[in-house]
């Protein structure tokens, strides 16, 4: 039966800093690079082997795959990267430390930004510095001023049901080594999660999670390799 794990990059240093993040291409913390050679031990110790990888164009995303598919010694397989992987796009918040956000905006307000399915916060200013109009990686595409999670839904479907899906009816088990929200994405499309129980799925740093598929690519098992850092997870849809 076909099988898959998402893993989410290894503690950023934004994430040490407790800063919004998005698409700023910030790298992993020292804890994050030893979560990703956590990560890669227990795909290791579990005996999982890859036959292709998919992950964002944001260097922690794809330190954290390189990192833990050495440590499994599997880095020679093939890795295909998209923006349509990339982190939430936060818009105006971005580079913002949280705390400080809060303090300004209120912190329902704040809750609301980060933890609805459908509000996006405000949109990137023109004069912001964390633009990305001249970013190399996204010519040809008009990057979004802001994002909800639904926002990020809609750009990560057609990449899963045109890209990984087919390698999965093909019989290969891919690694797909994202983020929080892309990866909540994921989740809400193989689990049927409804928008309101969505907010409150949680997924670990640098904590591999392997799902089980039967024959139509639908969850039958789902568990995270670390055990003791672990989140609940939905349950499989009937």
């Amino acid at each position: 039966m076909p099988e898959l794990v998402l893993l989410r990059h290894g503690q950023s240093q934004w994430n040490l800093e407790n800063r919004f993040t998005g698409w700023v291409d910030v790298d992993l913390s020292d804890n994050g690079v030893a979560e990703a050679e956590r990560a890669g031990a227990l795909i290791a110790g579990h005996g999982l082997s890859f036959d292709i990888g998919f992950t964002s164009v944001l260097k922690r995303a794809i330190r954290t795959s390189d990192i833990a598919l050495a440590r499994a010694d599997q880095l020679w397989i093939p890795v295909e990267k998209s923006w349509r992987l990339n982190e939430r796009h936060y818009g105006g918040l971005t580079g913002l430390d949280k705390a400080e956000t809060a303090r300004r905006h209120g912190e329902a307000q704040v809750r609301l930004w980060r933890r609805s399915f459908d509000t996006a916060p405000p949109p990137l200013p023109a004069d912001n510095p964390w633009r990305f109009d001249r970013d190399r990686r996204y010519a040809g595409m008009t990057p979004p001023a802001s994002e909800s999670l639904k926002d990020t839904l809609t750009r990560v479907t057609p990449y899963w049901d045109g890209t990984i899906v087919p390698r999965l009816r093909e019989g290969l088990t891919p690694l797909v080594s994202a983020h929080g929200n892309s990866l909540r994405a994921i989740m809400k499309l193989l689990f049927a999660i409804s928008d309101g129980d969505i907010v409150s799925l949680e997924m670990p740093t640098g904590n591999p999670l392997l799902i089980e598929l039967d024959r139509e690519l639908r969850p039958t098992r789902a568990a995270y390799l670390d055990s003791a850092r672990a989140e609940p997870l939905p349950a499989a849809p009937a």
